[in-house]
Order: C-alpha cells, then structure tokens, then sequence
C-alpha cells in the first residue's frame, strides 16, 4: 500500500511540476534544486525549439506534394540555408539578451533586465532593416548563387522575396524569446512558437493548394503561411512585453538608445553572431556542394534530411538553453560552483535525448524520408544522409550543451574560435576533399558533418573545463 502511495505521488509531483513549466511561474532558479532548474526551463525550452523546426517541416511536406517537388523542396532548402545568415544575426543577438538579462535577474535587478533587453531590439531592427531590402532585390542571384538550376531559381523568387523581406519577424521572434530566456521565462517564449505553428499549419494547405475562394499559390503560399504565422508569434511576445507581467516589466523610455549600453551588447553579440555566420556559411557552402556534385535529386535529399535532422535537433539546443540561462544566472548571484554544476547535469539529460534520437534515426530514417517525398530518388540520398549524421548525436548534444554555457557565460569569443577551425579549417576543405577529390559526392560531405562536429565537441570540453569563462564580466 505504502509502495502505490509513493507512486502516486511521484507522479502528481511530475505532473505538477509539469504544468508549471509549461505555464510558467516566476521562479528563483538559483536557489531552488539543479535538476528541478533544468526540468522547468528545459521543458518549455525544448517544445519551443522543436515548435521552430515544425516550421520547415510543414513547409516540406507541403512543397514536397507539390507536382514538381524537387524544384519546390530544393528552393525551400536553399533558401533556408540562406536564412541561416539571418538566424545567425537573431541568434547572437538572442544570446547576447540572454547572457546579460540572465545576470541582472541573478543580480536581482530587473529594471537593468527589462532596459538591456529592450536596447537589444533596436540594434535588431536597425541591422535587419538592410538586409530585408537586399533579400527582396537579389532574390533570384541569391538562389543562382546557391547553385539552383536557373528553372529553379525563376520558380523560387516570389518565395525568397517573401522569406528576406519579413526577416525581421524571424530576428525579433528569436531575439525576444531569447529575452524571456534570459529571465528564466521559457514558457512565454514556447508560447509564442505554439501559435505560430498553429497558424502555419492551418495556413500552409489552404495557400499551397487553395480552398474556395482563395486561390492556390503554391510555393508562394508557403512563404505567405510562414510569415504570417511567425507575425502572429511575434504578435503575442509583444503583448506579453508591453503587459509586464513576469520579471521584465518594460516602458517606452526604454526603447530611447543608450549607447554604453548598445555597445556593451554589441560587445558580446558581435562574437556570438560571428560565431554563427561561421557555421552558417559552411553549411551554405556544403549545401552548394552537394547540389553541384548530386544535382536537384542530391541537394533536395540533403535539403529533406536536414530538415528531419533539425527537428530532433532543435529540441537538443532547448535543452542546452536551460544551461546557458542558468549559468548566466547563477553567475549573476555568485554561485560559480552552482553554474558549473548546472552545466554537468543538463550534459547528462543531452545524452539521454541523443542517444534515443540516434536510435530513432537509424532504424526509421526510410519511413521518416517516405513522409515526406514520394521521389524514389531524393529519398534514397535523404535515407543515407540521416544515417551517416546520427553516427555524431551524441557527441554533438555535449558539445551544444557546452556552447550554450559559453555563451550564456558572455564569453561568446571561445565557442567562435573553435567554429573558424572546425568549420572553415577543416568541415570544408575535408569534405570538399572527399566530394570532389575521392569522387564521394553528397556522401563525401554527409562524412565531414559528424566528424567536424566531434572535433567541436573534444575541444569545448577542454577548455570548458580550463574555466576561463567563470573571470567574463558582462
């Protein structure tokens, strides 16, 4: 009897706590239980990251039934590997929010939180502003660049156009859950990713294929559902800002810009945007490799494992989030021996995940690859794709993890340094070597993916056990 009433309150006490990440609840994470710290944050945190990949899941899917899928799947992932430029600007900026909101809700100093936030967004706006008009006038050199087929990149302007120029809504939808984050409010930030997904979901079929009396624009409609269904995310975080109802309670006077405050977020975001662009343009340029050595077929089964790989990835770098808004905050408060303990912990929950996902991936990669194209074709380079990549999960979850602690550390200059060697001194020459030199093709660089990234991995671990980032000041 005693045994069944342990039980049952085990479990009241899971769903309880369940219910409170996903709802949210203003928490002191630093003083309350690590692994109780990394359950609340993490929860919400993973659904949200795996929210974002639903995105280019459900556009790939709808693309892929579309009667020439190959051009659609290839203009989709194309012009994703594009907007990993603008995701690298959004995530840097989020990071940077995070690293400094983080510490001044540690410091228990919530003005400071909601004033570094705030001048986090007019730096967003004001970058992205360019970049916007450059997308919608290079639209279709964009996709030529890439390497698309000059069919393909005729197909795919209206898409691109669409995409670029409402990259603000992507950079503000990152950046401000990277706020909430920051001041330990995952579950606004998950929130937010859910009602754009809905709305993308919805979307998606009625403007792909039409319904009635709205009409069926297919590629485009892909775009048109994204966006607004992002609007529509970025809609909610603003009300959630402007209501105050969580640490950060924000006014317009915030928003005036306060150069030393500007130049301190610069000063931890310019490294961490760095540290993206960097691995952006590898997969750019290993995006462009394979679509010039395994043609449209190649680069669109690339394209679709990529997007199969993310969505299980996605959720990974949920998880490390928990760590870098912990180590952030206990920095805040002093607790070193707290932060780096955080870090361990959330490390060990990393490799769990992986290891199920590296399992799920080589026993259904066939049937995963099936749901979304009927190509006999893509599906093949997509089934082998996923094969090679799930050999590094593991390895690849602790080095995520490690990554995020740097970062949520402000020390966003170590975790850059080792991307340039990883990726531009190795990943690529390598995998140009075995594409182009060994005649591999597409699997010569589905080979250089999980080796590069072990590399990552090793050499965090060394340095984040060195412990230059507990001295960061931010």
């Amino acid at each position: 009897m005693s045994h069944s009433i342990k039980t049952n309150n085990s479990l009241t006490n899971f769903f309880s706590l369940l219910w409170q990440a996903i709802i949210g609840k203003e928490t002191d994470y630093t003083s309350i239980s690590i692994r109780k710290a990394i359950f609340l944050l993490a929860i919400p945190m993973m659904l949200e990251m795996m929210m974002e990949s639903v995105f280019a899941l459900v556009d790939l899917y709808f693309v892929g039934h579309l009667p020439n899928s190959s051009a659609a799947i290839q203009t989709v992932g194309l012009t994703e590997s594009v907007l990993t430029i603008i995701y690298s600007l959004a995530i840097g900026m989020s990071m940077a929010a995070t690293a400094v909101v983080a510490r001044r809700i540690g410091e228990k100093n919530p003005e400071a939180a909601a004033r570094a936030g705030m001048q986090a967004i007019v730096i967003a706006v004001a970058v992205n502003i360019v970049i916007s008009i450059a997308g919608v006038v290079f639209a279709k050199e964009i996709l030529m660049l890439m390497g698309a087929t000059e069919n393909t990149a005729s197909e795919g302007t209206t898409f691109v156009r669409i995409m670029m120029g409402s990259s603000i809504i992507i950079m503000l939808l990152f950046l401000i859950n990277g706020i909430f984050r920051g001041a330990g409010n995952a579950s606004i930030a998950m929130q937010s990713l859910i009602i754009a997904n809905v709305a993308n979901c919805i979307l998606c079929p009625l403007l792909i294929r039409g319904y009635g009396p709205i009409p069926a624009y297919g590629l485009t409609g892909a775009a048109l559902a994204t966006t607004i269904g992002r609007g529509l995310g970025v809609c909610y975080q603003i009300f959630h800002l402007a209501r105050g109802n969580s640490a950060l309670k924000i006014k317009l006077s915030y928003f005036k810009p306060q150069f030393e405050q500007i130049k301190a977020i610069i000063k931890i975001a310019a490294p961490a945007i760095l540290q993206f662009v960097i691995a952006s343009c590898s997969w750019i340029f290993l995006a462009e490799l394979v679509a010039t050595t395994g043609g449209d077929h190649g680069s669109a089964g690339y394209q679709t494992a990529l997007r199969l790989m993310m969505f299980f990835m996605l959720p990974a770098w949920g998880l490390s989030n928990a760590a870098a808004t912990l180590v952030g905050q206990n920095m805040g408060a002093g607790h070193m021996d707290r932060a780096e303990q955080s870090v361990f912990v959330t490390m060990k929950f990393s490799v769990i995940f992986m290891a199920f996902v590296t399992v799920l991936f080589l026993t259904c990669g066939p049937y995963f690859a099936a749901f979304f194209t009927t190509d006999a074709q893509i599906k093949a380079v997509a089934v082998e794709a996923l094969r090679i990549l799930s050999y590094g999960f593991i390895l690849y979850g602790i080095g995520m993890v490690l990554v995020s602690a740097f970062n949520g550390a402000g020390d966003t200059w170590t975790p850059t340094k080792i991307n340039v060697v990883a990726f531009w001194l190795f990943q690529i020459p390598f995998a140009y070597l075995l594409a182009k030199y060994f005649n591999l093709g597409p699997t010569g660089v589905f080979i250089a993916i999980p080796v590069a990234e072990v590399g990552i991995t090793i050499a965090a671990f060394i340095l984040f056990k060195r412990g230059g980032w507990k001295k960061k000041v931010v």
